[in-house]
Order: structure tokens, then sequence, then C-alpha cells
């Protein structure tokens, strides 16, 4: 099931604004070249809005479950 990168991100960061809590996701995932290499190549893009069931478990592999 494709999810929002935002509730997501929500997910991870429950105290924090929306806004405020898609940085922090995103600070996690561009800082850690592990992770980014592997959504990249499930075909990850920065911008995107939506991540696919592939995509969330190389984010929760490497974070692990919210």
């Amino acid at each position: 099931m494709y999810k929002f990168k935002q509730d997501l991100a929500m997910a991870y960061f429950p105290d924090c604004s929306k806004a405020t809590a898609s940085k922090l996701l995103a600070r996690e995932i561009h800082s850690n070249q592990p992770l980014m290499t592997e959504l990249q190549s499930a075909g990850y893009r920065p911008t995107q809005k939506r991540l696919s069931p592939k995509q969330l478990q190389i984010i929760y592999s490497h974070l692990g479950h919210p």
C-alpha cells in the first residue's frame, strides 16, 4: 500500500508539526547515503509525495518502524 511521505513523517515525529516532521524525515533520508542509494534504485525522487511499498520497506530497514 502506498503511503504519503507526510504521513510517514508524522509517524516518526508525532510531536512536530507536519511541516517540521516532513523536513526532519527528509533530513534523515538524505543524510543516510546507503538509504538514499537503495531508495533511488527503487525509483525514489525527493519531490514525490507518495512512497511505494518497496520504498517504505527500504526506509523501515534503515530507520526502523516508527
